[in-house]
């Protein structure tokens, strides 16, 4: 390479390096150094058999990383997590919130799983729901039920 080539690559990645920490140190921890969690879009279908999904999108406002951890709910003892990866599902024990990103539960894609529904909520009604972080601290959130084939990706 020449040294015209070699000061602009140099300069570019000083640019980029420039920027990244920038970006990192616009948004940090809240006071107490925890990630600043906002849920929404939260739903669950109308369960047509035992077992239900859940579906939200956790927003993360800070320059620190979370992970959800855990989901528990009085609607079921039994709340896990699934990602789907080539349509199909399988258990994690957890999902990575990204700093100054968000982690999306969608159909067809990550999600809640609750298995062995004490009771089938119908559509209208609210299903709470606790989730667990590994840094935050829980968060209460009431899952509006929507009809059975719900999917506002397709609004």
């Amino acid at each position: 390479m020449n040294r015209r080539t070699t000061a602009l690559s140099a300069s570019v990645a000083l640019a980029a390096a420039l920027a990244l920490t920038g970006c990192s140190s616009s948004s940090e921890a809240s006071e107490d150094g925890k990630p600043d969690l906002k849920v929404s879009a939260a739903f669950m279908p109308q369960p047509v058999m035992d077992m239900a999904g859940g579906f939200l999108t956790i927003k993360n406002d800070s320059g620190t990383a979370d992970k959800l951890t855990s989901v528990t709910s009085p609607l079921s003892d039994d709340v896990t997590i699934h990602e789907t990866k080539d349509q199909k599902m399988r258990e994690v024990k957890s999902f990575d919130i990204p700093a100054n990103g968000e982690l999306k539960l969608a159909r067809g894609g990550n999600h809640i799983m609750f298995m062995e529904l004490k009771k089938k909520p119908k559509q209208g009604e609210k299903v709470s729901i606790e989730l667990h972080f590994e840094k935050s601290d829980p968060i209460k959130v009431d899952l509006p039920v929507e009809a059975a084939n719900h999917n506002p990706q397709q609004h």
